[in-house]
């Protein structure tokens, strides 16, 4: 295999699995030339230093590369939109920021004429699924090299020996080796005490939650909020017009000084086992309930229904990496259009974990007093809903009338 592959182009994050994959494929591959290519979805500081470490052990090149705004606008906000939650508590932080990653890589690999794409997903997870989908969605022909499905490293504990005896710095511990991804989005916590359902998440911990701080922590006192929205994207916050990078930034820090946006889930991995993690997302969890509110009253009933459905399917679609694919785009069309009359303003209280509705207004909404209203009205005519009931209840009475007749 080692002299097909004269240059590789590496997923890179700095982190553990990625920092042993630069020296491990130059020594399995014939001192290959390896380029790292490293995707800003919000990392924050953890892009810090990178090139240096990259190019010490030996990367030749290290591109770093902003996708924030395009992460946030072209992915975030149509999965937001499309009410898309996965098995009703994950927020798809770390699905959706597989392909856009894996997109601008391959562009990266085409430009360089790079033989092969390396990534550091292991084969127990999702993520290789998503980033290889992607890849071939736009370079089919492409070699993907995936070390941990063939090299002999069983463990992160085998991987830290190995960057030990690399020289590898790592900033990590093995008594503090969770497994975590992060991004503009949300923080993701697993492995070491959480692989066991039955242990609590060390939130009193000051190690542990990152983008906030747990219920218990959070401020007595409630916090309020307002969210304004153009066509279902979410144009300010308080009555200051932000962009999408900002704004979710100022979503998460209201989100996490109020303890909002804590998920603890056993989920379902499409490679088919059951997988115990923590997710912070807490500028994402305002920025869906929010949404949802605004859709109640601006979104007829067959169609609100309906997107719940769309918002099913689309969560998969996100979580198996099928972001690339004919059925997502229709469906992000669909959800498109019935974006166009979602504008308006949010209400929300914060407080101790909790998102609680305050008001919501729209321009478009079709929630009408003079008909809800329970006092006296001239638009409703009450004696109508006798009519309706009988033949809405027809079928129902048929049935009732046969069993009477069939039961003498």
């Amino acid at each position: 295999m080692a002299d097909k592959i004269k240059k590789v182009v590496l997923a890179y994050s700095g982190g553990l699995d990625t920092s042993i994959i630069i020296p491990w494929l130059k020594e399995n591959y014939d001192n290959c030339e390896v380029i790292a290519v490293s995707a800003d979805v919000g990392q924050g500081s953890e892009l810090t230093g990178l090139e240096e470490k990259a190019k010490k052990t030996g990367a030749s090149k290290l591109y770093i590369e902003d996708l924030k705004k395009e992460f946030i606008e072209d992915y975030i906000y149509p999965t937001v939109q499309a009410g898309a939650v996965y098995e009703n508590k994950y927020l798809l932080g770390t699905s959706f920021a597989r392909p856009i990653i894996a997109k601008r890589i391959v562009e990266i690999a085409k430009a360089e004429g790079a033989d092969a794409i390396c990534h550091g997903c292991t084969g127990k997870g999702n993520d290789q699924v998503r980033f290889e989908l992607s890849i071939k969605a736009f370079a089919p022909e492409m070699k993907i090299i995936a070390p941990w499905r063939i090299w002999d490293l069983k463990s992160r504990e085998d991987e830290i020996e190995y960057a030990e005896a690399h020289d590898i710095p790592l900033k990590i511990t093995r008594e503090t080796n969770y497994s975590k991804d992060k991004n503009l989005w949300h923080l993701s916590h697993e492995g070491l005490d959480l692989e066991d359902p039955a242990n609590e998440p060390k939130y009193d911990d000051p190690n542990f939650l990152e983008l906030g701080v747990s219920p218990e922590q959070a401020p007595d006192k409630p916090e309020y909020m307002t969210i304004h929205f153009e066509k279902g994207v979410p144009t300010a916050v308080n009555g200051e017009e932000l962009g999408a990078v900002e704004l979710i930034e100022k979503l998460n820090e209201l989100g996490g000084r109020n303890g909002v946006g804590i998920v603890d889930m056993v989920e379902n991995r499409l490679v088919g086992m059951k997988s115990r993690g923590v997710y912070e997302t807490p500028g994402g969890a305002i920025l869906y309930h929010a949404h949802n509110k605004l859709e109640e009253i601006c979104l007829d009933r067959d169609t609100y229904h309906y997107k719940q459905q769309i918002g099913l399917k689309f969560a998969d679609l996100v979580y198996f990496g099928q972001w690339f694919t004919p059925l997502r785009e229709a469906l992000s069309a669909f959800v498109t259009s019935t974006q166009q009359t979602v504008t308006g303003d949010v209400k929300l209280k914060l407080y101790k974990g909790n998102i609680i509705d305050a008001g919501v207004t729209s321009p478009y909404s079709l929630y009408d007093e003079e008909i809800a209203t329970f006092d006296e009205d001239e638009v409703y005519d009450q004696k109508d809903s006798a009519g309706f009931i009988n033949l809405f209840g027809l079928p129902i009475k048929v049935q009732a009338m046969k069993r009477q007749k069939l039961e003498k």
